[in-house]
């Protein structure tokens, strides 16, 4: 037996969700965590780390990690020139085709990485299923999420992720659809409804019509190319201006990744606090014990031309869509970036209206993505989804000119079909050179694809009546007809964007993937090992450096106990630099064996402190 989830894959975290008992909820860790940090970093012996584990190496092993890959996706090299001198990873790979990630070694491509994050979502789910008591259940669909203004070759690029996973992609919808969906299940079920998604790594806005159940997406626009990511990487740049010295050398890859860290961390303080102070731990390069203060004020300062560059985008979605602010029902926000206070209130000033954050932002796309996933597996039918193709799509005409045939916003499914005729006497063929975008160019658009239609009998210049008909299929895949009416010769492609991945490179990665399973499960398992010692090793900690435990051992401990759990937290602590699971395993034991009795003094001592001077009835 199976089971179909929703998926957020997002450029930061990602999330799963499912719908139980007729409501979406996000699974979550055995921490209570629901968030996957989209990161995945590469060990000295190749085995593939991801998540939490691979965050922390973001620091102690930069070269080897990767992350923000969604940035990537479907991207051909020459998109990419300019982000990647800027990555401690290498990103290259031949002109025109798929970007190539160099990594400790290693070259992967970006559904590769991404499909390791869905590896890691569906082990969740299958493990939070079998904690259910569904052993049987395999996750082997989904419903996965992506930003409304990602183009044909990134939403083929994830559905390869999705495939190289081992999930059968249902459908790809757009993320504030998707959101749209969890606050329709909630909320009201009519009115128009302004979607702000502003997450780690892409902007989208879209202006949905809700009425009766069924949600239609009337615009939507974006910026691919500006999220929480471009907040960090200018707070980064900021510090480093004012440490100076070795923070400016781009080849100290240890040090920018510890500075980005901190300011990351800054911005997380600022957007709850008024005033933080931003910390770098000693380290080559950085000034010992460096320290600064850092106010809402100066933030805002600093990230005020990158909030403001989503406001156009907002105002030319509400003239897409041929409403003003007034008109706006409800706003709705989505992405852990809406959190910074300055982007609630620019919102609210641009709509006029204080906006939705009921819902978690971080878990509100994959909560959607859930509800479409049910929709589809069960057939209810209370909801329906009309969502938009984000950009236009065409043909080149005569002079180099984008002959668009199905308009941006065009609600999908959709066909839309143009005549054309011949330029130059006798021509038996014709090529068709499909486009996507917005200019009015060849030049200026983004080449799908190209084909010939052949067997045109002799005539002269003007006589053929050929008939160009675009069809887009629910999940937004493209197939394109040209037919001559004289004579029915007709010709039809599937278009495949030329950055997607061949079936034959799919067919390899898929391979690969069943050939390091094993390595792959002793991999999570070392990390689990070491997440259970580093909660051990905190606790242990945390007791020594009461400030009565001197006090405290000489009360309750019995002579010589101190100097047993030193030795053991030590051990655990060497343990731990490495990575042999089972001795990470054997020193965990003994050093919960070794402060079990520290821990019942600790806890009848904290007992005692908070009844003091209270009688049963207080209790």
């Amino acid at each position: 037996m199976s089971r179909v989830v929703g998926i957020d894959l997002g450029t930061t975290n990602s999330l799963v969700a499912y719908v139980k008992d007729g409501a979406p909820m996000v699974i979550r860790d055995g921490a209570g965590d629901a968030l996957v940090p989209s990161i995945v970093s590469i060990d000295d012996d190749g085995t593939i780390i991801v998540g939490r584990e691979a965050q922390r190496r973001l620091l102690s092993a930069p070269g080897r990690t990767v992350y923000s890959v969604k940035r990537f996706m479907g991207q051909g090299v020459e998109d990419v020139q300019e982000a990647s001198g800027l990555l401690p990873f290498g990103v290259g790979g031949d002109p025109g085709g798929v970007v190539r990630i160099s990594v400790a070694g290693q070259e992967f491509t970006p559904p590769e990485i991404s499909a390791f994050v869905l590896r890691e979502l569906k082990r969740r789910a299958e493990e939070h299923f079998r904690e259910q008591g569904e052993f049987d259940f395999e996750v082997d669909r989904a419903v996965i999420t992506v930003p409304a203004y990602f183009n044909d070759a990134q939403r083929t690029a994830t559905r390869d992720a999705g495939r190289l996973a081992g999930l059968d992609v249902l459908r790809i919808i757009n993320e504030p659809t998707a959101a749209s969906l969890a606050y329709g299940m909630a909320s009201r079920d009519r009115g128009t409804i302004a979607v702000y998604d502003f997450g780690g790594g892409t902007f989208d806005v879209s202006i949905l019509k809700v009425e009766d159940g069924v949600f239609q997406v009337l615009s939507t626009n974006g910026d691919t190319h500006l999220g929480g990511d471009d907040i960090d990487a200018l707070l980064t740049a900021e510090v480093r201006r004012k440490i100076g010295g070795a923070a400016g050398d781009d080849s100290n890859d240890e040090l920018i990744q510890a500075v980005r860290k901190a300011a990351i961390q800054a911005k997380r303080d600022l957007s709850s606090e008024e005033e933080t102070e931003l910390r770098l731990e000693p380290m080559a390069g950085a000034p010992a014990g460096y320290r600064q203060r850092m106010t809402r004020t100066d933030f805002e300062r600093t990230i005020l031309p990158l909030i403001e560059r989503t406001l156009e985008p907002c105002r030319q979605a509400l003239a897409d869509a041929e409403l003003g602010p007034s008109d706006i029902e409800e706003v709705i926000l989505v992405g852990g970036s809406t959190r910074i206070p300055l982007v609630r209130r620019l919102v609210h000033e641009l709509f006029g209206r204080q906006p939705h954050s009921e819902l978690n932002p971080d878990e509100v796309v994959a909560l959607g993505a859930a509800v479409q996933a049910d929709i589809l597996v069960s057939g209810r039918r209370e909801m329906l989804l009309l969502d938009v193709t984000p950009l236009s799509l065409g043909i080149e005409t005569m002079g180099g000119v984008m002959s668009k045939i199905i308009l941006r916003n065009s609600t999908i499914p959709a066909s839309g079909r143009e005549m054309f005729t011949s330029y130059a006497d006798n021509q038996t063929a014709v090529d068709v050179h499909v486009l996507q975008g917005e200019r009015e160019l060849v030049t200026d658009c983004r080449s799908l694809a190209r084909f010939r239609l052949r067997g045109i009998p002799p005539m002269p210049a003007g006589m053929p009546r050929i008939e160009v008909q675009f069809q887009i299929d629910a999940n937004g895949i493209l197939s394109v007809s040209a037919k001559e009416l004289r004579t029915s010769i007709e010709q039809t492609i599937e278009v495949k964007p030329a950055y997607g991945l061949t079936d034959e490179e799919v067919e390899r990665m898929l391979i690969e993937s069943f050939e390091h399973a094993e390595t792959d499960i002793e991999a999570r398992l070392l990390i689990e090992a070491r997440n259970e010692a580093e909660t051990v090793i905190h606790a242990t900690e945390k007791s020594l450096c009461r400030p009565d435990f001197d006090q405290l051992a000489a009360d309750a401990l019995e002579s010589g106990e101190p100097e047993r759990i030193t030795l053991a937290l030590s051990a655990a602590k060497h343990a731990l630099e490495g990575s042999d699971r089972d001795l990470i395993l054997q020193t965990t034991e003994a050093l919960n064996k070794a402060t079990r009795h520290l821990a019942e003094v600790v806890m009848n001592r904290s007992v005692r402190e908070a009844l003091a001077g209270k009688n049963v009835r207080d209790v």
